[in-house]
């Protein structure tokens, strides 16, 4: 490929990429730099409209494959290959005349539909890009952008694990072009922390008549003081008086949807055992059912010790380390 002349920068060194970028990296690149060199958006810069149709001139170039594929292999001088083409082929190099970048640089209009791309349908700029520019059809007014569909909206709301059990609603304030308005949010049973539910319509309005955007809130599920969620199962830790822990005996366990179930703890249970309730747990958001809960065995001693209870420990200390008769 012949050498890019004086004065004339390299179209990938305009747009900040590879020689080997992929279509989709260049039109990323141009729309990068043209949202960050507007002449709009540098009103004090005045090489601002420079960089511009720089930018703009490369991804003319480099975002059309034929043309690409004719400047990578021409270099600065395809235009002049391009236009030998056209005639014809007639004879002579079509290179014999002065190198490209002599001051025929061509620009090309960004239509609206590139325009809304980059910077949206409700743009804060001047008219200053369509008298720069030009104006599509040569009319003197804006062509009508497409239908655009509104922003998301997200947000954050907080619920107790009682409501994650058994689902809640929640009332949400929204200010914006549609006035201060509520929209009520429900919340599933069996959701879990970090969980986004949805509002489908309730975001941001649409534009030229597209539709509106949702409302996405995410659900924070606050730590509780007895349970710990695991997945859809939970933990808690259930005291356990040191002869059930013995002899076996049944105590009560609190569960996650206010009421209380019993737990039978077999003999000789030792303190942090887990033992299982099934279908006690979280309810699973999709599929039906519910996980498990765990009682984790905190074993509890009888204090203050009764001069009874005392002597039975005395008892019990005798019969441990007294050796067992052969």
């Amino acid at each position: 490929m012949n050498g890019m002349p004086t004065g004339v920068r390299d179209y990938y060194e305009v747009l900040g990429v590879a020689r080997s970028a992929t279509e989709k990296e260049i039109h990323s690149a141009f729309r990068k730099l043209a949202r960050k060199y507007h002449p709009d958006v540098n009103p004090d810069n005045p090489d601002a409209v420079t960089r511009f149709k720089e930018i703009n001139e490369a991804h003319e170039v480099l975002g059309d494959p034929e043309k690409r594929r004719k400047y990578d292999e021409f270099g600065s001088q395809w235009r002049e290959y391009e236009a030998w083409e056209k005639a014809g082929r007639p004879g002579g190099s079509p290179f014999g005349g002065a190198p490209f970048g002599g001051g025929q640089v061509e620009y090309r209009t960004v239509n609206p539909e590139e325009f809304e791309e980059l910077f949206g349908s409700d743009s804060p700029f001047s008219d200053f890009f369509y008298d720069m520019f030009g104006r599509p059809g040569g009319t003197s007014s804006r062509r009508a952008l497409r239908p655009r569909r509104g922003q998301d909206v997200e947000g954050e709301i907080e619920v107790t694990l009682e409501e994650a059990y058994r689902g809640a609603t929640r009332t949400v304030e929204m200010s914006g072009g549609r006035g201060t308005r509520r929209v009520e949010v429900r919340i599933p049973a069996g959701i879990g922390d970090g969980a986004r539910v949805r509002a489908a319509g309730q975001g941001g309005p649409g534009q030229q008549g597209g539709g509106a955007g949702d409302l996405y809130m995410r659900v924070r599920v606050l730590t509780h003081p007895i349970f710990i969620r695991e997945g859809d199962d939970l933990r808690a830790r259930v005291p356990v008086p040191v002869d059930i822990a013995l002899l076996g005996g049944e105590v009560t366990v609190p569960t996650p949807k206010g009421s209380q179930v019993s737990l039978r703890v077999p003999a000789e249970t030792q303190n942090g055992t887990r033992l299982r309730l099934r279908g006690q747990g979280m309810p699973h958001l999709r599929g039906g059912g519910h996980g498990d809960l765990f009682a984790e065995v905190d074993v509890r001693l009888p204090l203050p010790l009764t001069p009874a209870a005392r002597e039975a420990a005395q008892r019990l200390r005798d019969a441990i380390r007294t050796p067992s008769s052969p």
